[in-house]
């Protein structure tokens, strides 16, 4: 079976890691097009990769005849166009987060996917392969703790660029949670509350952090999110379970750590690694390719998935701006065959 060729398209921070993911250590696949609006950018790594060329359109990339699939890591308002395109000419495509930046747009390429009768859009929402998070839902799903009751969650982050607002801290760090929590308990969240305690008197005037994000889902299970993106300290995502028979958490860098009756403890040594979701991204894209390879086309969260957390960061900026807890608005997952 011949390697995968792939086009990737954005070569900033995450897409220029992707390529040398790609490169490195990902098998089955090589790097074949790379774009960028810095057109010097995409010709500098495509110098470096044996075969690879820079392609100046993004779109030609993707209709290029010597691209096999898409890695999309460009800028979220440019998803829609390229997405779209992706479908047009049958490429599969691996989207990092967001799908698109609005809930009309998201919708609409589920939508257009679904016209289609096939799957190729899968997003790029890593957790669901971090080997604590798939600790974490096989204990959920094996029912040993019995109903899962409540999730609480935190995500610090050491600093952020100038340009991030209080929005961002719910498009761009709770998203994750959100998609988190879908996965985790299966099920999508209702509504979302966003509260802002005292600011960090280190964050920028006008930035809102820290903040707490309160989800309820849809039966009534409850999720709480610290959002701190200014600590000074480290990178640091942690989520705890709380059911009906005991609990169980994730990112105290030493893997899951269990309690349950009659009062036992325990845990499990994690691998090494720097960056906390390494492992995750490496299992992420090459499940992605041998997928595409196969012809299934996608091994992880799909369009749906994009659409329902945008959905859910939608409704979290009008919480965040009005103070009170605001429903989410989704379509009907059944009104849409093959969504």
């Amino acid at each position: 079976m011949n390697d995968l060729r792939i086009a990737v398209l954005g070569v900033g921070l995450m897409g220029a890691d992707h390529v040398a993911r790609i490169t490195s250590r990902i098998s089955g696949a090589h790097v074949a097009v790379v774009n960028d609006y810095v057109a010097e950018r995409a010709e500098q790594i495509a110098a470096d990769i044996p075969g690879c060329r820079a392609v100046a359109d993004p779109l030609d990339a993707i209709a290029d005849p010597d691209v096999d699939a898409v890695l999309l890591a460009t800028p979220g308002p440019t998803h829609e166009k390229q997405l779209l395109a992706c479908l047009e000419h049958r490429k599969p495509v691996l989207c990092e987060k967001p799908l698109t930046t609005d809930v009309d747009t998201s919708l609409e390429v589920v939508r257009r996917e679904a016209e289609l009768g096939v799957r190729l859009i899968q997003v790029g929402f890593m957790r669901r392969f971090d080997h604590e998070y798939v600790a974490l839902k096989s204990l959920i799903d094996s029912g040993d703790l019995g109903d899962p009751l409540l999730l609480h969650c935190v995500h610090r982050n050491p600093a952020v660029p100038d340009h991030f607002d209080s929005a961002m801290t719910v498009r761009d760090s709770l998203v994750h949670e959100v998609d988190v929590t879908r996965f985790l308990l299966d099920e999508e969240i209702t509504s979302i509350q966003i509260v802002t305690p005292t600011p960090n008197p280190a964050a920028r005037s006008g930035l809102f952090d820290p903040q707490i994000a309160i989800l309820r889902t849809a039966s009534g299970k409850h999720v709480d999110v610290e959002l701190f993106v200014t600590t000074g300290v480290a990178y640091e995502v942690r989520t705890e379970l709380v059911a009906e028979k005991g609990s169980a958490m994730i990112g105290l860098d030493v893997g899951l750590v269990r309690k349950s009756a009659p009062g036992t403890w325990g845990g499990e040594i994690t691998p090494g690694f720097k960056e906390r979701f390494g492992q995750a991204y490496d299992t992420e894209i090459q499940r992605w390719v041998d997928a595409v390879r196969t012809g299934a086309n996608v091994d992880g969260p799909t369009s749906w998935d994009g659409y329902a957390s945008t959905a859910v960061c939608e409704a979290g900026v009008q919480a965040l701006q009005s103070g009170q807890s605001v429903a989410v608005t989704m379509v009907d997952r059944a009104s849409i065959p093959g969504a």
